[in-house]
């Protein structure tokens, strides 16, 4: 039978209460090996820890690694769900401070190349978290590919995460340029992860925001910096969040501030467009 995702929006739709939306946040990067997955484990820590009830999706599809990265193991992930063993909330796993985790299958070279039914079952799967979530961060695998795409499409905003290194953000420019040129992003922030120092990290933002405004017309969001330190390998070693082992550390604090970005001014959750407004894009129905 084929997989009718205007027939389930449309159920949806119908079955869920006036309730606030999820604010969906998807992560990205050029290239891999810039530390975005440890970045969004620590993030999602932090904002659960100021009271916002936050969902990691890990939509890293064949190279799953939030569970390694959180020393934590889950039973089942999103293979289950896609081979229709299990519904998506029977497969969220708890994390500090309540943290919420939607862990996929590593090793399983069909998760990374999805089929278009596959991929749009998966997608609309996430809608379920419509209304039971505050934030829900999706950790993309690195690179351009259709499934970063459309997890970029449901998002109401896409964080890039980059490094100093030129590779880097020469990479992350395709990435902003193929969203800005597709529309498939509308809102686009960056972080610049693994900096020599704050200085260093304000000035490659600066740079790669305004080349970016110059010659895409697009104003990305400058939303921080994480300096290179040692305690955040040693995290990834010992499989234990820097944010747990050191909240007093600096690269905590300036973690703090981009959450605090995120979640705005006021300490209160912005209510995102939601993730059924999303499906429509993608789907382009009702």
């Amino acid at each position: 039978m084929m997989w009718d995702q205007a027939s389930f929006l449309r159920n949806l739709t119908r079955s869920q209460p006036a309730k606030k939306r999820a604010r969906v946040i998807t992560v990205a990067s050029g290239k891999g090996g810039v530390g975005k997955t440890n970045l969004v484990v620590n993030l999602g820590i932090v904002l659960a820890r100021r009271g916002q009830v936050t969902t990691i999706v890990d939509a890293d599809l064949g190279l799953a690694n939030v569970d390694v990265v959180l020393g934590q193991y889950f039973d089942f992930d999103l293979e289950h769900v896609l081979k229709g063993e299990k519904h998506l909330d029977e497969i969220i796993g708890m994390g500090p401070y309540g943290l919420r985790i939607v862990p996929s299958a590593s090793g399983v070279p069909e998760m990374a190349d999805m089929e278009k039914e596959q991929r749009d079952r998966l997608i609309t799967e996430l809608a379920t978290l419509e209304h039971s979530t505050d934030i829900l961060l999706i950790d993309t695998g690195a690179g351009i590919s259709r499934n970063v795409l459309a997890f970029a499409n449901l998002a109401d905003e896409v964080i890039i995460v980059v490094t100093p290194e030129p590779t880097s953000l020469a990479d992350a420019y395709g990435l902003v340029k193929l969203l800005v040129q597709t529309r498939v992003a509308t809102k686009i922030s960056l972080v610049v992860n693994r900096a020599l120092n704050y200085q260093d990290g304000k000035v490659t933002g600066e740079r790669f925001l305004t080349i970016a405004e110059r010659f895409l017309h697009h104003k990305i969001k400058f939303l921080g910096s994480i300096p290179d330190d040692p305690i955040v390998s040693q995290a990834v070693r010992r499989q234990h969040p820097f944010v747990l082992s050191h909240p007093d550390s600096y690269v905590s604090r300036q973690l703090e501030v981009i959450a605090q970005s995120i979640i705005g001014g006021g300490g209160q959750g912005v209510e995102g467009k939601g993730l059924l407004a999303g499906l429509r894009r993608i789907f382009g129905g009702s």
